[in-house]
């Protein structure tokens, strides 16, 4: 792997004050990222409605995922290679310019295009945000960092929604895009100014054909899935099967070309880790089930409770509330008593508890009651997501920060992409089904109703006749709710994984002080203390040339009775 050393003027000193200004820019390019995954839920209908594309709309989620997953593992490998820094600073910079794309579309696949722009910005800004902590902030005190990172997700899950109802019922729906240029140009500002990370130089050949399989086989894998669910192609077609073909023949040759690459971008290493394979499984399995609810619940109280759009954002706050309460909860206590396993188990129990009550939504549930549903599904949320990308970064060698959280993400947006399209495609298939009787039954001839169908918007809703308008209610009700059914089982897997996940002790050593790149701790306050003293008395600084001594890898720690860094 890649070694650097430290600066002539002296060590990185990563004091508080350093961490926390760090912290700053991460969580300004986090927003930003996680943001714009579900401001376009409650706008959803509107554009899809306004570009011509409601049978098509899983596009612009699965589009976004699809993008994010595919560079998660690259992100995370040219990190560990090359440094964060600069790879940081590209993704802001790149989902800010999508974003601008997205705004002046002018068709829905063009819209489509931009999204899956944006995800190759955002699946940098989630990675590389989680890696720059583990390397600045020990494991045994990362949780209360993670914690508000963990946070974020769940602000954005009420913010955006908020937001982008907001702007289709007072402005127009192009504001959930714009208002990414003004935070995308603080973010990468911010970063820009406190990001101060070493720069490295790559000792092996970057992998790619590795980078070239995954990426093909990732794709072919989404397509797969979509196609197969799709009601006009099914498993059968030749499409579908001539995706699957693909996924088998790239995903085998990625193996192969793992087991001969001098410096893997996903290290096969790694997967006789019990501890990655174990929270890996876990965060595929909360993927399926989580990205398929959430991509469609603003939807379904916007058309199935006759809500508008931003009333559909604002009954997401309970999500947010129990998700940001309980990741910050979580990570303070991991923090203090170095123990996790619990969290993960309680989570999942709670996710699962609030899957199988969304199973009896119909358009006469109280809202009250939906309110509470997603309460208890934040809350478990908030138990789990951050908390497995702890477990994962504390039981790899610190040369696989970035590699190992890459790839644990990179696996849960592949279950969020399946998720989204297996799921996506049962709802929006017995969708169609359910309004074209609608509409039929409302006096529409075929063309009509297929039409009436591809271009309905929530705006639309109060100038149809109250039959067709009550008929348009219940099939989406009919549609969403039965759906919820199918990802009880994942979640029940994801519970009884979490049983069997392994409790080791936390590292007390940040990454980059374990690699030599910074001196962390009383002996980073020491030093810049001396360095502030040099300055003022126009010494030679002190302190230059130093190397932080090496510690032990993480992997030793997978005995607790073993020796400790």
């Amino acid at each position: 792997m890649t070694t650097t050393a430290a600066p002539a003027s002296g060590p990185l000193l990563l004091t508080q004050k350093r961490i926390w200004i760090i912290f700053s820019a991460l969580i300004a390019g986090m927003l930003l990222s996680s943001l714009d995954q579900t401001i376009v839920s409650t706008a959803m209908p509107t554009i899809v409605g306004e570009l011509g594309g409601v049978e098509h709309q899983t596009w612009i989620t699965t589009a976004y995922l699809l993008a994010t997953t595919i560079v998660m593992p690259i992100y995370g490998k040219f990190g560990d290679v090359l440094g964060r820094r600069n790879l940081f600073l590209f993704a802001i910079a790149l989902f800010t310019l999508a974003s601008v794309g997205c705004a002046f579309a002018t068709d829905f696949w063009g819209f489509v295009i931009f999204r899956a722009l944006q995800g190759l910005g955002g699946g940098g800004l989630m990675i590389l945000s989680q890696a720059i902590i583990a390397d600045i902030v020990p494991a045994n005190e990362r949780g209360k960092y993670m914690g508000p990172l963990g946070g974020i997700f769940g602000l954005s899950a009420v913010a955006g929604p908020l937001l982008g109802g907001f702007f289709v019922d007072h402005m127009t729906w192009q504001w959930a895009f714009y208002i990414n240029i003004p935070i995308g140009i603080a973010a990468f500002l911010i970063a820009f100014f406190t990001l101060t990370l070493p720069s490295k130089k790559a000792v092996k050949r970057i992998d790619i054909p590795g980078v070239v399989l995954l990426s093909i086989a990732t794709t072919c894998l989404i397509f797969f899935t979509d196609f197969g669910g799709d009601a006009d192609r099914g498993w059968t077609d030749p499409l579908t099967l001539a995706f699957g073909a693909g996924l088998l023949a790239s995903a085998f040759a990625f193996v192969l070309a793992e087991r001969r690459a001098d410096d893997p971008i996903i290290p096969l290493s790694l997967f006789k880790n019990p501890i990655f394979v174990n929270s890996t499984a876990i965060g595929f399995t909360l993927g399926m089930g989580m990205f398929a609810a959430l991509a469609f619940v603003p939807t379904f109280l916007q058309m199935s409770t006759g809500t508008s759009a931003a009333a559909s954002g604002l009954l997401m706050l309970p999500m947010m509330v129990g998700m940001m309460g309980t990741s910050i909860w979580s990570g303070l206590a991991i923090t203090k008593t170095g123990k996790y396993k619990k969290y993960p188990i309680s989570g999942a129990v709670l996710v699962l508890a609030a899957l199988l009550w969304m199973t009896m939504l119909t358009a006469e549930t109280p809202v009250w009651v939906i309110c509470s549903q997603l309460f208890v599904f934040g809350a478990g949320l908030g138990l789990i997501m951050q908390v497995v990308v702890l477990v994962v970064q504390n039981s790899v060698p610190v040369d696989q920060i970035g590699t190992a959280t890459s790839s644990n993400n990179y696996f849960r947006e592949v279950g969020a992409s399946l998720g989204v399209a297996i799921f996506g495609a049962m709802f929006t298939t017995r969708l169609s089904e359910n309004l074209m009787g609608v509409f039929a039954g409302a006096g529409f001839d075929a063309a009509a109703a297929g039409e009436a169908t591809a271009t309905l918007q929530p705006s639309a809703m109060e100038a149809l006749p109250e039959p067709v308008r009550d008929g348009i209610v219940n099939a989406y009700a009919e549609s969403l709710a039965p759906v919820f059914w199918y990802l009880v089982p994942f979640l029940a897997l994801a519970l009884i994984l979490a049983f069997f996940l392994k409790e080791i002790p936390l590292s007390d050593v940040a990454g980059m002080v374990a690699r030599g790149e910074a001196v962390g701790g009383e002996e980073a306050v020491r030093l810049e203390k001396e360095q502030a003293a040099a300055r003022a008395s126009g010494t030679p600084a002190p302190g230059s040339g130093h190397k932080a001594q090496p510690v032990q890898d993480a992997q030793t720690r997978q005995d607790p009775d073993g020796p400790q860094p």
